[in-house]
């Protein structure tokens, strides 16, 4: 037979318990977020204009496609950090690789030949010329 022993609420401190656990020395890190381009569209009288944000990354990793009034930029990013002792001794190398994609629809067509395209400083600015408009014929509906 189990035998009953009576509770005492004194036996146990939970304050102690409590203030113990913040005493613990702790330290949280948090995963660096999925690279992310960041941007900006405006549009002027016969174009476009589109400034990207992608810091870290070469021109050459840098994809921008257009197929119509489809934009898509994309980039692969590889980003290292290390960090040093004293006495110059690594003490930590972390390394983040990443693909990051941006699509957006424009309301006219680009006309492609016409594009301008630079990257300076982390920001990729476009410059997008509408396609002329194509003259719409009305048909008739017999």
């Amino acid at each position: 037979m189990n035998e009953l022993l009576p509770l005492d609420p004194f036996a146990i401190d939970p304050f102690d318990d409590a203030l113990r656990s913040f005493m613990r020395p702790w330290r949280v890190e948090m995963p660096e977020a999925a690279p992310r381009i960041k941007l900006d569209l405006s549009e002027q009288d016969g174009s476009y204009a589109v400034k990207a944000e992608i810091p870290g990354v070469k021109k050459d990793d840098i994809d921008v496609r257009i197929d119509g009034s489809m934009v898509t930029i994309s980039a692969e990013i590889k980003s290292e950090k290390e960090e040093k002792g004293n006495g110059g001794r690594m003490l930590r190398r972390e390394r983040q690789e990443g693909y990051a994609s941006r699509s957006f629809s424009l309301a006219c067509p680009v006309d492609e030949s016409k594009v301008e395209a630079s990257y300076k400083d982390g920001i990729l600015t476009l410059t997008l010329p509408k396609k002329a408009d194509s003259s719409s014929k009305r048909i008739a509906i017999a």
